[in-house]
Parts: C-alpha cells; sequence; structure tokens
C-alpha cells in the first residue's frame, strides 16, 4: 500500500465510523404509548431519518420532518413507510426552503403531551438549515450575517451564539416547543469539544449566553448589521437556560464524535504499523497558522526518527477557519494542504491529508486535499503559483489543478476536519 493509499484509508476509517447505521440504532428508546415525531436538521439528517425509520418497530406510529442540504439523502435510500418526511435546502447560507421546512417542522410539534416522544436527529449544517429568524429579523438579514461570518474567520462557538439569539429554534427553542413530550436529541457532533449546545446551535440544549454577547461577538468582528437587526438584540434572551423547567424532559446524546473517529483511525494506523500521535481532536484556528506549526512539528519529528524506523502518523481534528482575503475558491482543509505544502518545501518522505468528513470543504463539493513531496515541483510544471493562490484563498483551484483533490461525494455524516501526517525516517 502506498502512502496516499494508506492516508486515504485512515480517513475512510474514520468517515464509516460515524456513519448513521453504525452509530444510531442502538440508541433508540422503546416506542411510547403515544406518538412519536421525528424532527430534525444537519448534513447526516436525511441518513440519520432512514436509519431510525427502518429500525423503528413495524407496528409503532411514526411520523416528522428533517432537513437536509441539497444532495445530502441518500441516493440508494428507501424507507420503508416514508412516514419521515426529508426536505432539502441551502448550506451554508439558510435560503427560503429550509424557512418553510423549519415551519413546518414546528407545526409538527404541536399538541404534544407528556405521553409523546420526540426524537431530534441533529448533526453538523443544521444552524443553516433548521432555519426561523427571529422575530423583526428577515430571510435576507440572516442570510448576511451567516455570510459574514463565514467569511470573518471567527470560530464556530461565536458564530452560533449570534445564530441562536437570532433564531426561533436554536438555543432548546425547538425542545421547548415539544413541551410538554419528552425529547431524546441524538447528535453527531461536528464541533471542537463536542459541546452538546454548540451541535447545531443546539435547538435542544440550554444555553447561557446572552443577545448581549452576540453583539460584542459581531462588533470584535467588525461584522456591521442594519440597526433593526442590533434592536432584536438589544431585546430580553429567548433562548433558554438549561434551569428552565421545559428542559427536565430533554435527553441530549452524542451518539458519533471526532474523537471517536480519529480513535479508529489510530487503531488502523497502529495495526499497520505505525506509531501514533494524536495532536487533539478539537483544533481550533486559522488554517494556514495550523499547517505551518504542523508543518514544523513533522520536520522535527522526522530528524528525531533513525533510519528504518516506523513510520509516524500525526492525527488531528477539530475545526479550522478561513479569515477571506481574496476571491478564490477554498476551503479550510484545502487552505490547511496548500499553506502545509509551502511550508514542507517539498521534504521527502512527508505526505499528508486533510479532508472534511461530510465531504464538503467550505461552499465546495470537494472533501480536502493531498499533499505529496511532489506537489510544489508538479504545480510549477503547470504553470500554477502556490503563494499567490494561498494569498487569494484559491486553494481548490490550485490542488485541482494538479489532480490532488480528496472527492468523496456527500459522506452522510459528519464529525468535522481530519487531518493525518505521516512521516517516514530520512532515506
Amino acid at each position: 500500500m502506498t502512502p496516499e493509499s494508506e492516508l486515504r484509508a485512515l480517513f475512510d476509517i474514520a468517515v464509516q465510523r460515524a456513519l448513521p447505521a453504525r452509530v444510531l440504532p442502538a440508541h433508540l428508546p422503546t416506542p411510547p404509548k403515544g406518538r412519536t415525531v421525528v424532527v430534525g436538521a444537519g448534513k447526516a439528517s436525511a441518513a440519520m431519518a432512514l436509519v431510525l425509520e427502518e429500525a423503528w418497530p413495524a407496528g409503532a406510529p411514526l411520523s416528522g420532518l428533517v432537513i437536509t442540504r441539497y444532495g445530502h439523502v441518500p441516493p440508494d435510500a428507501s424507507p420503508r413507510r416514508g412516514a419521515i418526511r426529508i426536505v432539502e435546502a441551502r448550506h451554508p447560507v439558510p435560503d427560503a426552503a429550509g424557512e418553510v421546512a423549519t415551519q413546518e417542522m414546528l407545526s409538527c410539534l404541536h399538541g404534544m403531551t407528556q405521553g409523546d416522544l420526540v426524537i431530534a436527529v441533529i448533526s453538523g449544517g443544521a444552524s443553516a438549515l433548521m432555519f426561523a429568524p427571529a422575530e423583526g429579523v428577515s430571510l435576507a438579514d440572516k442570510q448576511a450575517v451567516n455570510a459574514a461570518l463565514l467569511a470573518s474567520g471567527a470560530p464556530i462557538s461565536q458564530m452560533n451564539i449570534v445564530r441562536k439569539h437570532l433564531s426561533r429554534v436554536k438555543g432548546d427553542q425547538l425542545a421547548a416547543a415539544a413541551a410538554p413530550a419528552r425529547v431524546l436529541s441524538l447528535m453527531i457532533s461536528d464541533v471542537p469539544g463536542d459541546e452538546p449546545a454548540l451541535i447545531g446551535s443546539g435547538p435542544t440544549v440550554g444555553d447561557d449566553s446572552t443577545p448581549a454577547e452576540a453583539l460584542g461577538i459581531l462588533d470584535h468582528w467588525k461584522i456591521a448589521v442594519p440597526a433593526h437587526v442590533r434592536a432584536v438584540l438589544s431585546r430580553p434572551r429567548k433562548v433558554l437556560a438549561p434551569s428552565d423547567p421545559r428542559l427536565f424532559s430533554v435527553t441530549n446524546r452524542i451518539i458519533a464524535a471526532p474523537s471517536l473517529s480519529l480513535a479508529a483511525a489510530a487503531d488502523l494506523a497502529t495495526g499497520r504499523g505505525g506509531d501514533v500521535h494524536l495532536l487533539g481532536d478539537a483544533i481550533e484556528g486559522e488554517a494556514r497558522e495550523v499547517a505551518r506549526a504542523h508543518a514544523e512539528l513533522a520536520l522535527q519529528v522526522q530528524a528525531g526518527l533513525a533510519p528504518g524506523a516506523r513510520p509516524v502518523f500525526l492525527l488531528s481534528g477539530g475545526e479550522l477557519t478561513v479569515t477571506r482575503r481574496g476571491d478564490g475558491i477554498g476551503g479550510p482543509n484545502a487552505e490547511y494542504c496548500l499553506a502545509l505544502a509551502l511550508a514542507l518545501k517539498g521534504a521527502p518522505g512527508i505526505q499528508a491529508l486533510a479532508a472534511d468528513t461530510d465531504g464538503v470543504d467550505g461552499a465546495v463539493e470537494v472533501a480536502g486535499a493531498m499533499v505529496l513531496p511532489q506537489t510544489l515541483a508538479l504545480a510549477q510544471a503547470r504553470g500554477l503559483d502556490p503563494i499567490a493562490m494561498l494569498e487569494r484563498n484559491d486553494a481548490h483551484s490550485f490542488f485541482e489543478g494538479i489532480g490532488q483533490q480528496v472527492l468523496t461525494g456527500p459522506t452522510f455524516t459528519n464529525v468535522n476536519d481530519f487531518r493525518a501526517i505521516r512521516i517516514d525516517p530520512p532515506s
């Protein structure tokens, strides 16, 4: 097996560890005496709903609605009953389809009783897909704020605070709409630290943040918003605190997480004769800066290896960010790889892969990229300027030009970024 195929195998096992068919059925409860309504959103929500429907007892009532990204309904899906409606909408910037579907979802929760059960299936992408603007905020307002947040370089934790306080479903407002029914939220984590309140902006999780914090985040990242949006963030909070009595019948459970996927990749690398160093599953920061630090570490590790030593794998996860400086086509994983290639300067014996486990890096249907010792030489031969392309955030175009993109299509799960660097001893 070549180093390139080995890196791809590590990524593939990380994705497989988080697939809904593998992780969801074991967490399903016994059907209640009353109704069971399934709601939710995210890039994995359609797959989660289909797995749930297939595993649900045939005689038990089941209904509901989930929202997923365009193109993220499994193509070979064959639901047994078609009881759960699946709607596709836009991500990462929301659209009218998501707004209409979210209102229908809230309608599904009208009239719930203590004998009923709501199962929420939540995964990365839910923040944009489950879209119900707060009173006084329009679709255009939310689209503009979302786009500005994505381009600002703000970490996902801060983005989600703003999103919660401009919404009628986030910050446990979805669970509140289901009261007094019991709510079981099954989550696939795509956030650093696996904090449930951050996954999909926590539609079933209480939150202590305030509208004033949201305003502070907008000001810190220099995001200008209309006066009426600032006025909404000056009103009393609608987001529920964790101590709110309406949340006492809510259970939030993470069923797949970056740490578990990294562990699966580490086991595979070790089993194939490598030494593994886990750098963390919750790394955040500017993609190009993290890449430079990882390149420096990889070179240090290689310098300390004796000839004939086992290869070393540096594995990491988390969610990196990109501050938009140019008009290129890029994403955090591709930008990480381009900056890594520049920092490594073609060092022999070091290969790397960085890709998003949902198959989408940024807003592009490309999972990520691969770095090889010949990457920069190949770019030079094809007339590509890696420094200029990095400066204008055009990393996807760079790796497309040299044939080193990682392409998967939708994976129907999402446990954030996956990065692997293979370091062989110097020859």
